[in-house]
């Protein structure tokens, strides 16, 4: 599985098979280069899409996945698909020492950057998140992958824009050294984490959203929707790509 991720070389790849739990839909394993993820946020989205795709389903609202953190909820809204957030496995300050580290190798000093907060927000992913002062800082940000080795990093700040965005709220870039992929444009897992994290702040609007993809000229919008039934994280979705397995006739 590992193998052909890295071969496909996209940020992850997706192994759908039979749950072992009755209550779950379907069962995925979940690859990045590197590791198999107890969990990831797009490829939640993406294989809920095309599980639907695949099987036809047309009048069903709400879905539910077995994966390495346990059973997670889809529900399809109007433009798209979002996942319930699962709870935080590990959560709390960053430790000053990987700090000092982490900080180094995002060359922040260099972007003239200031730290606001570092917590660990994993989900089953390993993220931790850096709040920074300021969007342009961020944008600036040229990572040294060799001092961020073993970490996945989120990195945020504010959205300031002019006329002000009425939807989103925040930059956010995601950095996982060493992953043939080392900066992901879309990260659904990490927005669940720090959006937990935002949470507990009253100030927190119930609704708004992530810009991400911007350095990478892939630019996109995650949502975050925080309802009585927990706080789902999600957009839109579509298929984009096909593939077809072809089995040489073998020569006898």
């Amino acid at each position: 599985m590992i193998a052909f991720t890295r071969w496909i070389n996209l940020s992850e790849s997706v192994f759908v098979m039979n749950p072992l739990d009755s209550r779950a839909d379907y069962r995925v394993r979940i690859f990045s280069s590197l590791r198999e993820l107890d969990f990831a946020g797009h490829p939640t989205l993406g294989t809920c899409h095309a599980w639907i795709e695949k099987n036809h389903i047309a009048n069903r609202n709400e879905f539910v996945q077995e994966c390495g953190v346990g059973l997670v909820t889809v529900r399809k809204f109007a433009d798209g698909l979002a996942f319930r957030a699962p709870p935080l496995v590990v959560s709390g300050e960053v430790d000053e020492r990987v700090l000092r580290r982490v900080c180094a190798g995002l060359c922040l000093e260099a972007a003239g950057a200031t730290v606001t907060s570092a917590q660990w927000v994993d989900n089953g992913a390993g993220w931790m998140v850096i709040a920074i002062d300021d969007r342009e800082k961020l944008l600036s940000l040229k990572p040294n992958y060799a001092m961020l080795e073993g970490l996945a990093v989120g990195v945020m700040a504010p959205w300031k824009k002019d006329p002000p965005s009425t939807e989103v709220s925040y930059e956010i870039r995601a950095f996982i050294a060493g992953d043939s992929v080392p900066e992901d444009p879309a990260t659904g897992s990490l927005v669940a984490g720090v959006a937990q994290r935002l949470a507990l702040d009253d100030s927190t609007p119930k609704a708004y959203a992530f810009s991400q993809g911007t350095v990478l000229k892939r630019p996109c919008q995650i949502r975050v929707d925080n309802t009585s039934d927990g706080i789902w994280i999600g957009g839109a979705t579509r298929s984009a790509l096909r593939g077809v397995a072809y089995f040489p006739q073998s020569i006898s």
